[in-house]
């Protein structure tokens, strides 16, 4: 790609010098005025130079101040999606990039990801692209924005890009969203349910059982199997089962890490009923609209893949991609190579590949990924709507059963009492 060199003055009248790669002159100037920077000249070069001296500082510098931020929150996507969203609003108005980036960067909470703004601010007022300046900080911003802002500084569409960014990390949330509250919810319910029999057992089960003895009641075997649990838990042995539940959820913690646990465990949750399917749609709808965004970004579809990749939530599936990608290199169309790994819904490889037959993949895509959006909340309320009412009959009978043993031997009182 060609490369220019430009002169400026900085905001403290020093004369500056930095070198850009464009398509033509025009792309060149229009990438300067994005950035803030009113070139006093601009001149192609013969060769594409190396970076200037003092980038290799600011890498260093940017290393630093990751460091720095080792142990701070990170922005979460709905945040990203926001500071692309408004960043978007100010490019598209005319604001300069460097003015738009710093009046993001103050309204930001975290203390990293206001950091991280201002470092890039600073980066691209120095002459630096904004992606370039965005990669300096991994642990802040993910593959798929630095991939779209390159991909539409190159373009010259940046303003729109952004748009598509917000776009794509929003809906990601929502769904992320939508997965956490479906699942969220049993596990709470079963939470305190444990909580209740736990304390009932340990607590109020005891004191019952000292007043059927001093009445010299006959304890029903429903009972006695309580009260002989209740005193097992009370005991040491529940200290060694707690030990027991920690080691076999640090062993499971440690399998899951590896590759073959990974696998074993994500094709497992992709087997279970309603949840494996819940899933199967989110990471349909996830991986059809971020292909959409970037391959209309003007990111190649080899590097898309990728991306996609990188950013599922199940090994299975990012396998199925890979594969996909590699097959891919050999011409094999995406809709074939991703059949063949059976892993999406038919449904969606079929309009993926009228898409491909039509010269439309990109809004084919996006439909798909709408189609599946709302799949996906038609599921979460079906399943909560079924998770409901098991979870309160669990709990019914937790708590029925431990009332039930404690009222029985109730009988053989008043037995005796008459």
């Amino acid at each position: 790609m060609p490369a220019f060199r430009a002169t400026y003055t900085n905001r403290r009248g020093q004369q500056k010098l930095i070198q850009l790669e464009a398509p033509d002159l025009a792309s060149a100037k229009r990438n300067l005025r994005r950035r803030g920077i009113a070139a006093s000249s601009l001149l192609p070069l013969e060769s594409s130079p190396s970076l200037p001296a003092s980038d290799h500082q600011g890498r260093t510098s940017g290393a630093r101040r990751d460091l720095g931020t080792l142990f701070q929150a990170r922005p979460n996507v709905r945040e990203k999606a926001l500071f692309a969203s408004k960043l978007s609003a100010l490019v598209d108005s005319g604001v300069p990039i460097v003015r738009g980036l710093t009046l993001v960067a103050r309204q930001q909470k975290k203390p990293m990801f206001r950091q991280a703004l201002e470092a890039v601010a600073g980066d691209v007022s120095q002459g630096m692209s904004l992606g370039m300046a965005l990669r300096r900080w991994p642990r802040v911003f993910d593959r798929i924005t630095m991939a779209m802002i390159e991909a539409g500084e190159l373009g010259g569409v940046l303003d729109e890009t952004l748009k598509r960014l917000a776009l794509v990390l929003e809906q990601n949330a929502k769904l992320q969203n939508q997965i956490k509250g479906a699942l969220a919810y049993p596990l709470i319910v079963l939470l305190i349910a444990i909580v209740v029999f736990l304390g009932m057992t340990m607590i109020l089960i005891p004191s019952f059982a000292d007043i059927f003895e001093q009445l010299g009641a006959e304890l029903p075997v429903f009972t006695q199997m309580m009260v002989n649990l209740s005193a097992l838990l009370r005991s040491a042995f529940s200290l060694v089962l707690v030990a027991i539940l920690i080691l076999v959820g640090w062993l499971f913690i440690g399998f899951y890490k590896t590759p073959l646990g990974q696998r074993r465990v994500d094709g497992f949750i992709l087997k279970i009923p309603l949840f494996g399917d819940l899933i199967q749609k989110t990471e349909t709808a996830q991986f059809c609209r971020t292909l959409s965004c970037l391959s209309r970004a003007g990111v190649p579809i080899l590097m898309s893949l990728e991306i996609v990749r990188d950013t599922s939530g199940n090994s299975i599936i990012a396998d199925a991609i890979e594969g996909c990608r590699l097959e891919i290199q050999d011409g094999i169309p995406v809709s074939v190579a991703l059949a063949r790994k059976n892993v999406f819904p038919e449904m969606a490889l079929s309009m993926l590949a009228i898409g491909e037959e039509t010269g439309e993949m990109d809004a084919m895509l996006s439909k798909v990924a709408d189609f599946y959006d709302d799949e996906v909340a038609v599921a979460v309320k079906a399943l909560t709507s079924l998770l409901e009412p098991i979870m309160i009959v669990i709990v019914g009978l937790i708590v029925g059963a431990i009332l039930v043993a404690m009222y029985l031997p109730m009988f053989s009182v008043f037995d005796k009492i008459r």
